[in-house]
């Protein structure tokens, strides 16, 4: 199209794909869109995210672009109409050319598949594939970790079961006087669901929403 030097409005958000690849905008330019089989025909300034991948199809027209052509599309008519001064305007698909972009497009995914599991760098005849690689890595789930060595506190003597774990980097006064406390309230601590026991119910209740009126079943 020739607009090398069209300003690109700056975009923030990002392009995510089936597959969870991401494609990240130039930026957006606004341009303007006739539709039209003689006579008739409607043009409308829309805005168009611009991306640096090599690709079958030169735009990509979405939901936006049916709104502001107020169109309606038929897939299997591989035509879209949209009102016009004066009558119904329409814009007639290229059957062949449809063919062959969705021929090239499996070709494409096809070839990039085996490009990722063989380990080499996808290029093309723009150069390097700007399109950032993700291999997917069996992970061990995120779990909450303690900054550092815990200590077990035993709040009984001689009871293994009474105990709770305290950080390994206090100070020593500070450690002992934790532990102290600790200790001194050990009767707060709850160790069997028998221990729950006189728990006022206005602390946490939990009840199932169901309207007493209506018939089990």
């Amino acid at each position: 199209m020739q607009l090398w030097d069209a300003p690109l409005e700056v975009v923030h958000t990002s392009l995510y794909g089936f597959a969870g690849e991401v494609v990240h905008p130039r930026g957006m330019i606004s341009l303007p869109l006739t539709l039209w089989t003689f006579p008739l025909r409607k043009t409308c300034l829309l805005k168009f995210l611009v991306v640096d991948i090599p690709s079958s199809y030169k735009v990509i027209l979405g939901r936006p672009t049916l709104y502001a052509f107020r169109a309606i599309i038929s897939t299997y008519h591989m035509k879209i109409k949209f009102p016009v001064v004066g009558g119904v305007g329409e814009a007639q698909a290229d059957v062949l050319q449809a063919r062959k972009c969705y021929v090239e497009a499996i070709k494409r995914g096809k070839k990039r598949i085996l490009e990722e599991t063989s380990g080499e760098e996808n290029f093309n005849k723009w150069g390097k594939d700007s399109i950032p690689r993700t291999e997917l890595k069996e992970e061990a789930p995120v779990t909450v970790q303690p900054m550092a060595e815990l200590l077990t506190v035993e709040l009984i003597s001689g009871d293994p079961d009474k105990i709770t774990k305290i950080g390994s980097k206090m100070k020593e006064d500070v450690r002992e006087h934790v532990i102290s406390c600790l200790r001194k309230n050990k009767d707060i601590f709850a160790w069997t669901p028998q221990n729950l026991e006189g728990i006022d119910l206005g602390v946490i209740t939990h009840h199932l929403n169901l309207d007493p009126t209506i018939r089990l079943i």
